[in-house]
């Protein structure tokens, strides 16, 4: 018997077992040879219906009128961010667990900065790699569905593509394959962790140079002036020098080729979301996903939102716009993926990894409170607090994470001081900000002492006692950091325009349509993919199965 033969019976006799000790009704649909799972970096829920009479009839409208969709699809943690969110969508777990806790952070003991799917152990195939750029998973803690699956069945595949290497990394988990868009090149590459040469097909796609056929290419809006009537217009004041409007050309007028500034500026365009799904094309057709008895996962994250929304704000005419181009995009995508996997053979589930906050200077045009808070500025006046109390400078040396204190144990303990003394008066500063909305010590997170208390739930879901600071904060509505990478806007917080995003299936085999109002999170999109793949949750998840009702 050859190996092939072997390794199939093998994987049919694993998943006989598993199944029998899932609950997996007899008369249960047969099993989606694909889930193709999408996110949009940066999708607020509010966006995609905002735009509902605008909507192509087979891209998002998929999803809302012929699918199920939740009206409250939340995250339940704090930080609201890209890593920590794609870590949570197919883990099903929050950062308290998968130990990612923020894009980037700081080690206590060091102060070295630390970033998310960084591994210096591995590098980008063909490309350069710098010391802290993404290249494995190494720092997620927790398994995937995908891990899971490829557990189960080896035959499995779980592919994951994405304008950020995180957000490939991430969902892809321990046993998948990432690829993540090169912005030196416009290529897709993955990284040692996975292989050390990229298949054939990948070679191919790339000898194409696709990304080369948008170079001084205009982005035009879709639709007549008039329809963006709803949304803030071009060239704001708040949007700098540059401005900002459509249409929009890509690449500078003085270029004569493409390159880096050129490659590097299609991810704030629907030119890099193009390249993805041509991409995840190419990889269902070269991995053949979809094509047996074993079903595979691809996951595709879709990078553009975010950077228009930090650089022009959810609120902007070229965010509406980048959101019915997704819309058609989506919907080409769909019907290529009913040709290649055929209708009844796949499963989609959408979401995205946080909303967006609209732009303080936006807020204080609707009279709202809002405004920028200088992160060095409010250390130092806390770092000053500490020094009156206890006689010692800079106590808490660096904000981790964008969102913690760490203070310094070593001059603590020479100084013969209390940590949770020093801690609470850390707190009690931080408090005393006008911008902060809640502070709360290591002992509070750790003990969770102080259940109950405002977004107490959801800054202990971000709290992780190894990666962590000392003094978790979160600031109050519409306020955002100066040292936000010097963004028109951002999100991050646990306030509602960053948490609510939307949730999206579509499967007329598994999943009945229709708008769902029960209060969900996104941690329960993990147990049910795992629900309709008939394996077991991942085994740090903490969401449930979604209350999708079978058809």
């Amino acid at each position: 018997m050859n190996k092939s033969v072997l390794l199939r019976l093998a994987g049919a006799i694993a998943l006989s077992s598993v199944l029998a000790g899932c609950a997996v009704a007899p008369s249960a649909p047969a099993r989606p040879k694909l889930v193709v799972f999408l996110a949009v970096d940066g999708l607020p829920q509010r966006q995609v219906l905002a735009y509902r009479d605008q909507l192509a009839p087979d891209g998002f409208a998929r999803f809302l009128d012929r699918g199920a969709w939740f009206a409250e699809a939340h995250y339940g943690h704090a930080v609201t961010a890209t890593a920590p969110g794609h870590a949570t969508m197919l883990t099903g777990a929050y950062p308290h667990r998968t130990g990612i806790i923020n894009n980037e952070w700081r080690d206590a003991a060091t102060g070295a900065a630390v970033y998310n799917t960084g591994d210096t152990s591995a590098s980008y195939i063909g490309h350069k790699t710098r010391p802290l750029d993404g290249t494995s998973p190494r720092n997620l803690k927790v398994e995937t569905v995908g891990d899971v699956l490829r557990r189960v069945d080896a035959r499995s595949k779980v592919i994951a593509i994405s304008g950020k290497d995180r957000g490939a990394i991430l969902p892809g988990g321990k046993s998948g394959v990432a690829y993540m868009y090169m912005s030196e090149t416009g290529q897709f590459a993955s990284t040692t962790y996975y292989m050390q040469e990229h298949p054939a097909w990948v070679k191919a796609f790339h000898a194409a140079r696709p990304a080369d056929r948008f170079f001084k290419t205009e982005w035009r809006p879709l639709l007549p002036e008039a329809a963006y009537a709803r949304s803030m217009p071009d060239n704001q004041p708040m949007y700098g020098p540059k401005g900002g409007k459509l249409p929009m050309m890509m690449g500078a007028p003085a270029d004569d080729k493409p390159g880096l500034a050129y490659y590097s500026g299609l991810l704030a365009s629907p030119f890099a979301d193009t390249l993805a799904l041509e991409f995840a094309r190419a990889a269902i057709a070269g991995e053949q996903l979809g094509r047996d008895d074993a079903p595979d996962i691809l996951a595709v994250s879709l990078s553009g939102h975010d950077y228009v929304n930090h650089r022009w704000s959810a609120e902007s005419r070229i965010s509406h716009d980048h959101t019915l181009q997704l819309d058609r995009l989506f919907q080409a995508f769909f019907r290529d993926l009913d040709a290649m996997v055929g209708p009844d053979n796949y499963l989609v589930v959408l979401t995205a990894d946080h909303g967006f906050m609209p732009a303080p200077e936006y807020s204080q045009a609707q009279g709202q409170a809002a405004g920028r808070l200088s992160a060095g500025t409010m250390l130092a006046r806390v770092n000053a607090e500490l020094e009156r109390r206890f006689g010692a400078p800079k106590l808490a040396p660096f904000i981790s994470a964008s969102t913690a204190l760490v203070l310094d144990r070593k001059a603590i303990a020479e100084k013969q001081l209390n940590f949770d003394e020093v801690a609470e008066a850390a707190r009690a500063s931080l408090l005393a900000e006008p911008a902060i909305a809640a502070a709360y010590t290591r002992r509070e997170l750790a003990s969770g002492s102080r259940a109950g208390a405002p977004f107490f739930g959801q800054m202990r879901n971000t709290w992780h006692q190894e990666v962590s600071g000392d003094v978790q904060f979160a600031l109050k509505p519409l306020w955002m950091t100066t040292s936000s990478s010097n963004y028109l806007t951002t999100h991050g917080s646990p306030h509602p325009y960053d948490t609510h995003v939307p949730i999206l299936v579509y499967g007329p085999r598994w999943v009945k349509p229709g708008r769902i109002d029960t209060r969900v999170e996104v941690a329960d999109i993990a147990p049910t993919i795992a629900r309709v793949l008939g394996v077991p949750a991942p085994a740090a998840a903490q969401g449930r199965p979604l209350p999708l009702a079978a058809p």
